[in-house]
């Protein structure tokens, strides 16, 4: 690895008494791929990476460590976008700041969702559709990575194709991806490369499945 040119997230002996230890570099505009059956730890590895969880390790984004950043603004940057996102507001509004819902009027339509439902109450969406505000909600933020925890898990295959390509879109801008899906042929077509997870560790699926 040059110094000059690290990778956009580097992790090295990320581990709990749950998982790991975990080593992965992703480059920017990679995406990775992770499948695994449910309870595997698919979803625990991408809040170790958040710090979300408790862990041990060091994670680098852009050369630069995990520990030289405060919480939110790691977060910020290295975001995780969980399968069920959290929603503490009544309405959908008071969930984008004034640039963010800037963002999202222009993506909703893009997404196949209706415009006005920026506007309405969380509790009038169906789980397709706060999947899909939540996708939004994470990419207002302009993460150097997004760690996409089964982004499609509630949408048909319209939705899903709509998904994923703004997801390409978004690698092409630089952005890294790390998604969780159960869908291998979802692994196959937006991953870079394809891992396994079995029994809290990450393995290649070729070499796993072999």
């Amino acid at each position: 690895m040059s110094s000059a040119n690290p990778p956009r997230l580097r992790i090295a002996g990320l581990h709990s008494p749950l998982a790991g230890p975990f080593d992965l570099s992703v480059d920017a505009g990679e995406c990775v791929a992770v499948t695994g059956a449910s309870g595997s730890g698919k979803s625990l590895f991408l809040r170790m990476i958040a710090d979300l969880d408790p862990n041990d390790g060091k994670v680098w984004l852009d050369g630069r460590e995990r520990a030289a950043f405060t919480a939110p603004a790691w977060r910020r940057q290295v975001l995780y976008n969980a399968a069920e996102t959290g929603w503490w507001h009544d309405d959908v509004a008071p969930h984008f700041h004034a640039a963010a819902m800037d963002f999202a009027r222009t993506m909703v339509p893009l997404l196949g969702l209706p415009p006005d439902l920026l506007d309405g109450p969380v509790l009038r969406l169906s789980t397709g559709e706060r999947q899909r505000l939540a996708l939004i909600r994470a990419l207002a933020h302009a993460p150097k990575v997004l760690l996409a925890d089964e982004p499609t898990g509630a949408l048909d295959e319209a939705a899903t194709a709509m998904v994923e390509t703004i997801l390409r879109e978004r690698l092409a801008t630089g952005i890294a991806i790390i998604m969780v899906t159960h869908s291998p042929e979802q692994a196959a077509r937006l991953g870079h490369r394809h891992f396994l997870m079995r029994d809290r560790h990450l393995r290649p699926a070729d070499v796993a499945a072999a």
